[in-house]
């Protein structure tokens, strides 16, 4: 008997059992959507990760302090500043305040700041300007607004120039930023940046910075940058030769890497939790193929009879199988892809289809068949003919 012939039997059988045959497959369809679609989020999780970092600046190199008795500050800016490899660098001193226009206020993160940290965290200006070294130097109350805190007090393109109060202190609206996007912690269009000094002497006591953002000339010097700004920080900072810096420097690459190390961790679990599915899904079909030899040895006892031999037998009842699971399969894979398309249209993250996912759950689906389906079809193969016909 040809292969198709043994496909279009194992359907035929299918047809007449289709409750059975459902909740047979049922298992291998929960397992392999699972999978496809806990993948699929992952992919997606880490392309919205490269896409934020990317965001968060060109070339950039993120500086902070190891620990809050020795700090970053402006000397240190300046210092960095004059290092021929880099392109700009800002000062980040950040506290949280209350915004209001009119009625309305919104709760959000003050960033003090310098003129270059619009290049520093690749912003663009919507409307208005950005921070000037004049207003930084003569530590002025103006105010840049970030898209959200722009939308959140009702203010447009005719606002640039009016009053804003933060923390109940005037501040004048220079600008407003065009919005990158993001949501949850640290949302880059949920802040507002005003003049660093304003910031000390208002808001946050002490000369330490938060954070120092350094935009490096081009991609192939970050390593030549790091290095010199590490000899800087180290000789302004007076630490003897053994050591440790009192500071760190993470680049984008590295925080990449991590992020992305976490989220492929986190999907593997995941997806390794979800493939039990799949072994309950293919001890299923185990029991119910054993359950159909029982059913059909006097059907398996005529077709000897007649002729057919053992392999035959073996095939038909492992094509059974393996129809049950591929069949299981596409439909799981159809599911998976659907809920994964779901999930990034509501985490607002573009739906990333991988025909290599699509292809590793087809052929576990198969394996499951095979490894699932031999067992009854060997029980089936062996079955003596003779004791086959006589039974009831």
């Amino acid at each position: 008997m040809s292969a198709l012939e043994l496909v279009r039997l194992a359907f035929s059988r299918l047809r007449t059992s289709r409750v059975r045959a459902a909740l047979t497959m049922l298992g291998v369809i929960i397992g392999v959507a699972s999978v496809v679609a806990l993948v699929g989020v992952g992919q997606g999780t880490t392309s919205n990760i490269t896409s934020r970092l990317a965001g968060l600046g060109t070339n950039l190199l993120t500086i902070n302090p190891r620990n809050s008795t020795v700090g970053l500050t402006l000397d240190d800016v300046a210092a960095i500043a004059a290092i021929p490899s880099v392109a700009a660098v800002a000062p980040e001193l950040q506290t949280s305040a209350t915004v209001a226009a009119g009625t309305q206020s919104t709760s959000t993160s003050v960033i003090g700041t310098n003129a270059s940290y619009a290049m520093v965290r690749a912003f663009d200006v919507w409307q208005g300007t950005f921070l000037t070294d004049a207003s930084v130097e003569s530590n002025l109350r103006v105010v840049v607004l970030g898209a959200t805190v722009a939308d959140d007090l009702g203010l447009d393109a005719s606002a640039i120039g009016t009053n804003v109060s933060i923390g109940g202190l005037p501040f004048e609206v220079i600008g407003i930023l065009q919005a990158k996007g993001g949501t949850g912690f640290q949302d880059p269009d949920d802040q507002v940046m005003i003049p660093v000094g304003v910031v000390r002497k208002y808001f946050v006591a002490g000369d330490s910075l938060r954070t120092i953002g350094v935009s490096v000339a081009s991609v192939d010097e970050m390593d030549t940058a790091k290095t010199a700004i590490t000899s800087v920080l180290r000789t302004r900072h007076d630490l003897a030769a053994d050591a440790t810096d009192d500071f760190s420097i993470l680049d984008q690459a590295q925080l990449l890497e991590t992020a992305t190390s976490i989220a492929g961790t986190l999907a593997l679990l995941l997806g390794g939790i979800a493939s039990i599915s799949l072994i309950v899904g293919g001890i299923g079909i185990m029991n119910i193929m054993l359950v159909s030899v029982r059913e059909r040895t006097r059907e398996i006892g005529i077709r000897k009879a007649v002729g057919a031999r053992s392999r035959d037998i073996l095939a038909q009842f492992l094509i059974e199988a393996l129809t049950l699971s591929v069949l299981g399969g596409l439909i799981g894979i159809a599911i998976g892809l659907a809920v994964s398309a779901f999930i990034a249209q509501l985490a607002g993250w573009a739906f990333a289809f991988s025909p290599f996912v699509v292809a590793v759950a087809l052929l576990f689906s198969l394996a499951v068949g095979v490894v699932f389906g031999v067992w009854p079809a060997r029980q089936a193969a062996r079955l003596d003919p003779i004791s086959a016909l006589r039974w009831e």
